[in-house]
């Protein structure tokens, strides 16, 4: 081997990097997915899917209260007796006293709604990607993963390699 050499070939042909997405602490090329400290190849990524994340803890956490109050309530009048002395009017106050629960759930999805959460497998492990609140981001983001995955697929069709030609029949 001669000294001035290197020992190794690089690639003959090899696809140049393209950026599909940036901004602060995201970078989408058609080589790697960057999110934050996590850094992955694109080649490597599968099972890519989305999702929504768990619930507000303080939101789930204020609902869990509210049913049980509520059930606590009626069980303490069933057991007391005092669901047969009820007028028309307490029997539409605990009604509203029961789907109180449900109206927090509601409200506490409208106002902290759970984040948008994109998950995939590397290496046989799956992990949570990305999430973001803002669904704008997380579509763009998502958008140019997924274009990124389509090059990284069909990057042998843009090879100019000789061996690379179609097969031709003999035509007499």
């Amino acid at each position: 081997m001669q000294a001035d050499r290197a020992s190794t070939r690089p690639p003959r042909w090899s696809r140049p990097t393209t950026l599909l997405y940036a901004r602060p602490g995201i970078v989408v090329t058609t080589e790697r997915f960057t999110a934050g400290r996590s850094s992955y190849a694109v080649a490597e990524l599968t099972h890519l899917r989305t999702g929504r994340g768990p619930h507000d803890r303080l939101a789930a956490r204020i609902v869990t209260l509210a049913a049980l109050g509520a059930g606590a309530t009626g069980v303490l009048l069933g057991f007391t007796g005092g669901l047969e002395r009820l007028t028309a009017g307490a029997y539409l106050g605990l009604g509203a006293v029961c789907l109180l629960p449900v109206l927090l759930v509601l409200l506490g999805d409208r106002w902290r709604p759970p984040a948008h959460e994109l998950h995939g497998h590397c290496h046989g492990t799956e992990l949570l990607l990305f999430s973001s609140d803002d669904r704008e981001q997380f579509d763009q983001v998502v958008d140019a993963l997924r274009q990124a995955r389509e090059q990284h697929r069909y990057a042998d069709a843009d090879d100019p390699s000789p061996t690379a030609t179609y097969w031709r029949p003999d035509r007499p």
